[in-house]
């Protein structure tokens, strides 16, 4: 299917060819016949593709001091590579989108396939959309006007939180599509609509519909012209729809107002918001967001929760079911607010100047013939039988930053990367040389000559995703987490056993040149080891802190420092207790401090913290061991005292992923034997689960009382 994106690296406006997205649980799959080009939005979107990486920068300064705080604790070089590798991942364009249902996914049942639909799907061909995101177009609605549902809902949102009643004045600042959209719906209320704009040909257009707008460009005073129009009184709240950074607007919604006027912004504008203009008429302000409760919940819009409509009246959903209706009912216009209808292929219209007079709204149309393909060739790749090729699933931001780069540095032979939605499996697909993009990670694990599947997704789906490669005879690499439960943990030990598959958990620490000089350097025994994690805070709506999605960031990322103590240790954990911070620490704690015994009496401590400094090491390893201590700082040096001929060492910054996939890589080129015996791996995750149990129960966990650990031969170690 063909997809518009926006390069951000580049500048440029592209008509890509990508995997159709699969339709996920909880979500409709769209055939689209129809989307609304957004102008003003999307607009800001190309033209800061556009803009040089100077000018990217002072339009975010928060961004600005996030990277110079990486590069304190990660280095210039990982910092820029990580900004660069950012900047490299395409932004679909594109938030007001109709067409038809073609594939319900699990849990949906208010859907079916044919119903004609709205949603804030992208300018592709194929869309997948939360249940919530998506609305049915009454049959009186053609797919042109039903494509102004989410611009609807924005403006409509906006003039909730207003709150106008009936015969009130209100004033809508910005004649744009949205502030037009406003103007109708705000009379639909029963209101007195007053409408500013520096484009003649919006201002006219508002005339038309019977509101009393101005140009303020013209002459006129839009301070003086609101109270003559409503007697000196004021208006009663004013709604800024406009896109400006000057702070005038603001001070001007002000000085219109009434005593107790409420204003609320719906589009972005300068606030340099001026105490004394608030103050002496006790005004309110509001920022509107976007369409309404619901927007940037995860649990409403991912999960499919509602919110009970005797509590929360108008949801996202309900605004767009409310627009809807409103054009149903001839209520809203939108007909004379489109400027122009494009075909698909030929987008470069709207898009090759998007600031050409008398631009309201623009209408893509797509092809009846869309083709919904799964799979996409990228490259002219060949592959032969025992090679040991592999295929991917998933391409977020750390496959592209860390395993595209590895796997391609040891020669790995990449014939699939799949994603569920396509865009960014093409994206990646296109930077490693992988044969193959696909929406459809089943492709891979039913073509023979896949030797190993890697799995980068989300925790929740390493599990299920690793027993169905195992179950398709692959060899499976997992991103840690391994899986999130001690029956998804004996189901892929018992699976990797009866297929004799190898399966690898990236616990890349062990893997680094200072972790392994470190080990070499503390000898055999017991020894003690004080490993500590500076994690970072981590906001509590992240999915990582969500147990069913993440696990929490003990399980999801304190197991690395468990990996790597057992490495160092050369021995198997025997019992654990974590103690959390806080006096009623919960399940999901990103702060608190693991000790692990061993088997050979070594004792571990791994500090994993959320509440130090980002200016301080991020990772930072002690041992101590027959009057030896060596400190490993950062993954950049390795210091040493009491070790006669040795005194330390330094690297770049080095977590051992490179060294880890060339073992992969080679070990899979020669029949796929293990690299590290799967009995660590299964009593490192083990752990990390005796660690949440430890802190629940408030005592130490010994790991016979979780499950006893698994006694697995491995055909052969490479490194242990």
């Amino acid at each position: 299917m063909k997809q518009i994106i926006q390069d951000l690296k580049q500048g440029n406006t592209i008509l890509e060819e990508v995997p159709a997205p699969q339709v996920k649980s909880g979500q409709v799959l769209i055939k689209t016949s129809r989307t609304l080009v957004s102008l003003g939005t999307e607009r800001m979107l190309v033209e800061f593709g556009k803009a040089n990486f100077i000018a990217k920068a002072r339009q975010q300064p928060d961004k600005v001091k996030q990277v110079l705080d990486k590069m304190k604790t990660d280095g210039v070089m990982p910092t820029l590579e990580a900004v660069f590798n950012k900047l490299n991942q395409p932004l679909p364009l594109g938030y007001c989108n109709v067409g038809t249902v073609v594939a319900v996914g699990k849990g949906v049942s208010e859907f079916q396939v044919g119903d004609r639909v709205a949603s804030n799907g992208n300018h592709a061909e194929f869309v997948s959309v939360p249940k919530n995101l998506v609305a049915k177009v009454p049959e009186n609605v053609s797919d042109e006007e039903a494509a102004f549902t989410v611009i609807g809902a924005i403006g409509l949102q906006g003039i909730r939180l207003i709150n106008p009643t009936f015969g009130e004045t209100i004033v809508v600042t910005g004649l744009g599509l949205i502030g037009l959209v406003t103007c109708q719906l705000l009379q639909a209320n029963g209101c007195k609509v007053i409408g500013l704009d520096f484009d003649q040909q919006k201002v006219d257009l508002a005339k038309a519909k019977g509101v009393t707008a101005i140009n303020p460009g013209a002459g006129t005073d839009p301070v003086k012209f609101v109270q003559e129009q409503t007697n000196g009184v004021g208006a009663d709240g004013v709604i800024i729809t406009a896109s400006s950074k000057s702070n005038e607007i603001i001070h001007q919604a002000a000085e219109m107002s009434r005593k107790k006027g409420r204003i609320v912004l719906v589009g972005v504008i300068g606030l340099d918001i001026q105490r004394s203009d608030f103050f002496e008429k006790e005004l309110s302000f509001q920022v509107s967001c976007s369409y309404g409760p619901g927007r940037y919940d995860d649990d409403y819009e991912q999960k499919g929760m509602d919110y009970p409509i005797g509590y929360v009246r108008w949801t996202e959903k309900r605004n767009f079911e409310a627009i809807l209706q409103a054009l149903s009912l001839k209520q809203l216009d939108v007909q004379p607010l489109i400027t122009e209808r494009v075909k698909l292929e030929n987008f470069e219209e709207i898009y090759g100047d998007m600031r050409k007079q008398g631009s309201i709204a623009s209408i893509l149309e797509f092809p009846e013939d869309s083709v919904q393909n799964s799979k996409v060739q990228v490259s002219e790749r060949t592959f032969k039988a025992s090679e040991g090729i592999f295929g991917i699933i998933g391409a977020g931001n750390f496959t592209s930053s860390t395993i595209i780069p590895g796997m391609n540095a040891a020669d790995a032979n990449l014939k699939y990367i799949a994603s569920a939605g396509g865009l960014s499996a093409k994206t990646l697909a296109k930077k490693g040389d992988v044969a193959y993009a696909s929406s459809d990670y089943k492709e891979m694990l039913s073509d023979e000559q896949v030797d190993m599947v890697m799995i980068t997704t989300r925790h929740n789906l390493h599990a299920s995703m690793a027993k169905e490669a195992l179950e398709a005879g692959k060899h499976v690499f997992v991103e840690k987490p391994l899986c999130l439960s001690i029956e998804e943990l004996e189901e892929i030990s018992t699976l990797a056993e009866e297929k004799n598959k190898m399966v690898v958990v990236g616990f890349n620490r062990r893997f680094s040149p200072l972790a392994v000089k470190m080990k070499s350097l503390l000898g055999e025994g017991p020894k003690n080891i004080v490993a500590t994690m500076n994690a970072g805070f981590i906001p509590g709506d992240v999915w990582i802190h969500d147990l069913e999605v993440g696990g929490g960031r003990i399980i999801g990322e304190a197991c690395h420092y468990i990996d790597l103590c057992t490495y160092l240790a050369g021995s198997k954990v025997v019992s654990v207790c974590m103690n959390a911070l806080g006096t009623d620490p919960e399940e999901n704690t990103d702060n608190a401090s693991i000790l692990l015994k061993y088997e050979n009496g070594t004792n571990a401590v791994i500090n994993y913290f959320a509440n130090g400094s980002k200016s301080y090491s991020k990772e930072r390893i002690e041992a101590y061991s027959q009057e030896r201590t060596l400190v490993l700082d950062n993954w950049r040096s390795l210091k040493a005292y009491g070790v006669k001929g040795f005194s330390g060492m330094k690297t770049k910054q080095d977590k051992g992923h490179k060294k880890q996939f060339e073992l992969l890589v080679n070990s899979l080129k020669k029949g796929g034997k293990a690299i590290v015996p799967f009995e660590e791996t299964y009593n490192t995750t083990l752990a990390s689960f005796a660690a949440i149990e430890s802190l629940k129960q408030g005592k130490w966990i010994g790991l016979n009382e979780m499950n006893a650990p698994k006694k697995l031969e491995a055909e052969e170690v490479v490194m242990n």
